[in-house]
């Protein structure tokens, strides 16, 4: 299976996105001790364990449970995260399985956003 190349973004690339994409969906699948320690500006939260349940729900459901859009499967601008890159991976895979093609895991995570953006 040669699709199932896991795409990673590193941080210049997803800090330049934050800055100009409109229909960027940065996902933070990590717990909510971990989340309200801080987190990057305007990403969702949806803990990894609920990622799959939460992308096959119906649009309006995602948008009345997490505030946002539900990206259609081709959204070009879909990340994934976790604090060190493991389960933002398991996340990327997962959405990639459901047929979101152009998911990625920031494999830097948020340790180094933070350590980045001098948190």
């Amino acid at each position: 299976m040669a699709s199932s190349v896991t795409k990673d973004i590193s941080y210049e690339d997803l800090k330049a996105l934050l800055g100009k994409s409109q229909n960027l969906l940065v996902v933070d699948v990590r717990t909510k001790e971990e989340v309200d320690k801080g987190q990057i500006q305007g990403s969702v939260h949806i803990p990894v364990d609920t990622v799959e349940a939460a992308f096959v729900m119906a649009p309006e459901e995602f948008k009345a449970k997490f505030g946002v859009t539900k990206p259609p499967q081709d959204a070009p601008e879909l990340v994934f995260h976790c604090q060190m890159g493991r389960r933002g991976l398991n996340a990327t895979n997962k959405a990639q399985q459901l047929g979101y093609v152009n998911a990625r895991n920031y494999a830097g995570g948020y340790k180094e956003w933070s350590e980045k953006e001098g948190k």
